[in-house]
């Protein structure tokens, strides 16, 4: 039996004394799961096609408008670090629902007619989006021990799939809509209001069971701030949220300079979303089987790396495909990350403080990618700088993802 074999089934033995679940609790479970993942993303992305409509609309700049991405980003660094707190004190399920219930506040105040509603509301969403970000790995670990590849590959892959949607049809529901690009973003609370009658139940259910198992060998948190393995994971983290969370502020604005329409460049980023949906089932999976993930992270950051570089190109086959490869880069990248925070801890609680670690400083990092960009645009009046900085990236991503990738753990 190989060792993560073995850690997985001492993990599972270690939690036999929680109340078992029927298999109609489990599937319920993941259902929920799968449908808080595709809050996680969607609001998000659903900005970016229709960023012009709201500069226009609002009078805002690039470089405000470009906050609209990273006041959620600044969100997750805030509030990261208390949710493995939150949850000690309320439970995974209980704290999980109140993550959806704020995204869905979130979500309804952004979209009424108030330039101050809508960025209050961002940020607000954002704090929701943080707390599911941390917790839903640590839920995965704890409830799915010997299945944590292919629950992270469902939970990733919900993730993606509902963001390219919300990327493809934002132009077409604005057009469509008297309320314009406020319809776009407001239509998502509906996705968020079913999150929370799902998790319901499962709050209820999660108050007679215990938060995390206790182990003699568990990471304090403050430990992790001394652990270098740690900090790989985290740059790992921040560098892949810059940058996804830059291209999809700014790709339909590359593409619309390269002469795409609104409509079009906003199918183009998704496009880039749903391309990465095989990799970030496949990725999971492919990693947990494995030791050591080093190859995976070259192939992944390799892609991005040549994915960037095409958008230099004016050939729309080209920039077509550099999009795809982007998309699936950025797929695999978030997979792997997610995967480091179960496979670089051994509990379910060192996996909720990694988590919290990560993205605290890592969204805190990638925060001021979009502004930063807004403000190159404004000042170059083009791209070529931002796509500098992406493939750059790219290989600082390779650098500390082949670190991330070791097979070691950070007790």
């Amino acid at each position: 039996m190989s060792s993560r074999t073995q850690q997985q089934h001492s993990m599972y033995s270690e939690e036999e004394h929680l109340p078992r679940q029927t298999s109609k609790n489990m599937g319920i479970l993941l259902a929920g799961i799968i449908i808080i993942a595709a809050t996680m993303r969607s609001p998000i992305t659903a900005t970016g096609p229709v960023i012009e409509w709201i500069r226009s609309d609002t009078g805002i700049g690039h470089t405000m408008a470009g906050l609209l991405t990273s006041l959620p980003l600044i969100a997750f660094a805030a509030v990261s670090p208390f949710a493995p707190r939150l949850a000690k004190r309320l439970g995974l399920e209980t704290s999980l629902l109140l993550a959806v219930i704020i995204v869905t506040v979130g979500i309804t105040m952004r979209s009424l007619p108030s330039v101050a509603a809508l960025y209050a509301g961002t940020a607000i969403l954002g704090c929701g989006i943080a707390l599911s970000n941390v917790l839903l790995p640590s839920l995965i670990k704890r409830d799915f021990p010997l299945r944590v590849g292919i629950v992270t590959g469902l939970y990733s892959v919900s993730m993606n799939i509902f963001a390219s949607i919300s990327s493809g049809i934002s132009v077409p529901v604005a057009t469509a809509s008297s309320l314009g690009w406020r319809a776009s973003l407001g239509m998502w609370a509906i996705l968020s209001i079913l999150a929370v009658l799902l998790w319901l139940k499962q709050a209820g259910e999660g108050r007679k069971q215990m938060l995390y198992v206790t182990s003699q060998n568990e990471t304090a948190p403050t430990r992790l701030l001394t652990s270098s393995l740690a900090w790989f994971v985290t740059l790992f983290m921040g560098i892949q949220s810059f940058i996804f969370y830059t291209t999809i502020t700014w790709l339909p604005g590359i593409l619309a300079d390269q002469g795409f329409s609104s409509a079009s460049a906003g199918w183009m980023l998704s496009l880039m979303q749903m391309v990465s949906v095989p990799a970030t089932f496949i990725v999971p999976i492919l990693a947990g089987r494995t030791r050591d993930q080093r190859l995976l992270t070259t192939i992944t950051c390799l892609s991005l790396l040549v994915g960037y570089a095409l958008l230099f190109t004016a050939a729309p086959a080209l920039v077509t495909i550099g999009v795809a490869l982007a998309g699936i880069g950025a797929g695999a990248s978030f997979a792997l990350v997610t995967m480091f925070f179960v496979l670089r801890t051994n509990h379910a609680r060192e996996a909720a403080n990694l988590s919290g670690m990560a993205q605290s400083f890592g969204y805190l990092l990638a925060a001021g990618g979009p502004m930063l960009f807004g403000l190159l645009h404004d000042w170059t009046q083009g791209w070529t700088l931002p796509l500098l900085i992406q493939i750059s990236l790219a290989v600082a991503l390779l650098i500390t993802g082949i670190q991330a990738g070791k097979d070691r753990t950070v007790s």
